[in-house]
């Protein structure tokens, strides 16, 4: 059997469809929210800043236990020449002595070459020191714009939430007066086609943008008022008013 309905019932259809095509626009509006794609960026910044800084952190360790083993090799040949002074001051021996003079200046030597390593490393350390502390100051900075970011997002999420509660609300209040059977058929034709009702205006469906012609816009007109039809363009449920132009 044919579904019918009056034409009222059918005319809430449209108020149906104007409700599901604003939470559409709603859902695409939340998910290409520019404050969104903010955040997104702003992430992506963070985790290269947080790795730059972990990189630097990482290197400054390593300087500085570079900087001890040297500054211990430092101690070490400081105290050995230290204790050849004392050995050569307390020797009698000349060859004793001469023995004690010749590792004193290798000694020597080898502490001046110890000595501009740690410089070199302690220039190093510095470097590093300043790196990491530029690099950890950018990263609170940009963390900072970060929360603002967040912040506005979930802003603007909650305006668009707050708007689609009340679109669901309204939507719920006009489907709640549309016959069952007819609902379900617009459901039906809304998920297939993703356009459940069309407005038939001045013979172009809206669903379409199609005007209908010939055979179609004489079958519209044949059925009575109260027959559900479908546009044979779009598969949406017409609905015919006074601007339908029949």
């Amino acid at each position: 059997m044919a579904l019918t309905a009056s034409p009222a019932e059918q005319r809430l259809l449209l108020d149906v469809q104007a409700h599901d095509t604003a939470l559409q626009q709603l859902d695409h509006r939340e998910r290409s929210l520019p404050e969104r794609a903010r955040v997104d960026e702003l992430k992506a910044e963070a985790d290269v800043m947080r790795e730059f800084v972990v990189q630097r952190r990482g290197e400054l360790e390593d300087a500085r236990l570079e900087l001890q083993r040297v500054e211990s090799d430092v101690s070490l040949v400081e105290a050995r020449i230290a204790r050849d002074g004392d050995r050569m001051q307390a020797s009698s021996s000349v060859k004793d002595i001469a023995g004690l003079e010749h590792e004193v200046a290798s000694l020597t030597a080898r502490l001046s070459d110890l000595e501009e390593i740690e410089l070199g490393v302690m220039e190093k350390v510095e470097t590093l020191e300043n790196e990491l502390q530029s690099a950890q100051s950018a990263l609170d900075a940009h963390l900072e714009q970060l929360a603002a970011a967040e912040a506005a997002r979930d802003t603007a999420l909650a305006g668009i939430a707050e708007e689609v509660a009340a679109a669901r609300a309204a939507r719920a209040e006009v489907a709640g007066r549309v016959p069952a059977d007819l609902l379900a058929l617009y459901e039906k034709q809304r998920e297939r086609y993703g356009v459940g009702a069309s407005h038939l205006r001045a013979r172009i469906s809206s669903a379409s943008g199609v005007e209908l012609t010939g055979s179609d816009l004489a079958a519209v007109r044949a059925a009575a008022p109260d027959a559900v039809i479908l546009c044979p363009d779009s598969s949406a449920i017409l609905i015919r008013t006074d601007e339908s132009g029949l």
